[in-house]
């Protein structure tokens, strides 16, 4: 059995019995902390704040490796999806709704996890939406007109670091997180280092990113309406003691 946790941007959680998935993930993130080879161009401290809503949404599909924290398949809720907003309507990227995706949070290395603010999942809104946007990318690359990932056409390097940034601001902002002198900056240091650029540029990789037909179907059973395939399963969940 595998199980499915929610984390709203709001501030409740829950969790649902799953089907039993296996598959690998994707972490653009696996290269966080103190792991940095050189310089980010983008100053934490200079950035401005976005604003996040919705629910988030993860199912566990396997262990995982040395990094993150197991390996996970975000879920879009239908009825109140994770959204970003940049604060200047008109800058890349400026409104991102992450998509059905693997995930491992923020892939911070076991070793790094047990200083503050560097859980793999302690800005897991802020993290989606730079997966989202790494994964996004490279299909846009690898030639991918597909509309879902629009949001992103137009997003560089430098901005990708940015939004996430702007987004671990965002939940500081809602009080969802406390503030740290040190996690944030690190982390949009790391995902701003030449070792994240060379993961930008990677060409061929959107084929190896696509979710498999299994685990959309398994998707689709725990929240109907979250893909747009195995509309017909049925799910069977409690509701987590309060």
């Amino acid at each position: 059995m595998a199980f499915l946790v929610n984390r709203s941007v709001k501030g409740f959680m829950r969790i649902d019995a799953a089907s039993v998935l296996t598959r690998t993930t994707f972490g653009p993130l696996g290269l966080i902390a103190f792991m940095v080879a050189g310089c980010s161009s983008v100053d934490y401290q200079k950035l401005v704040t976005g604003q996040l809503s919705g629910s988030l949404f993860v199912m566990w599909v396997g262990e995982g490796s040395n990094s993150g924290d197991g390996n996970f398949l975000f879920v879009p809720d239908p009825r109140d999806p994770l959204i970003f907003h940049r604060s200047d309507p008109g800058s890349p990227g400026s409104t991102i709704q992450p998509g059905l995706m693997y995930t491992d949070g923020g892939s911070i290395p076991k070793i790094a996890q047990v200083f503050k603010g560097l859980s793999p999942w302690g800005y897991a809104p802020a993290y989606m939406v730079h997966d989202w946007v790494f994964i996004a990318h490279h299909c846009i690359v690898d030639g991918s007109t597909e509309n879902r990932f629009d949001q992103v056409r137009g997003v560089e390097f430098d901005d990708s670091a940015a939004i996430l940034g702007e987004a671990i601001k965002a939940l500081i902002k809602a009080r969802q997180v406390a503030p740290d002198d040190v996690a944030p900056s690190a982390i949009t240091a790391a995902v701003g280092s030449a070792v994240a650029k060379n993961l930008w540029d990677e060409k061929g990789a959107c084929q190896s990113l696509q979710v498999s037909a299994k685990d959309i179907a398994a998707a689709e059973a725990a929240i109907p309406g979250s893909t747009t395939k195995a509309r017909n399963l049925r799910a069977f969940g409690f509701r987590r003691p309060s």
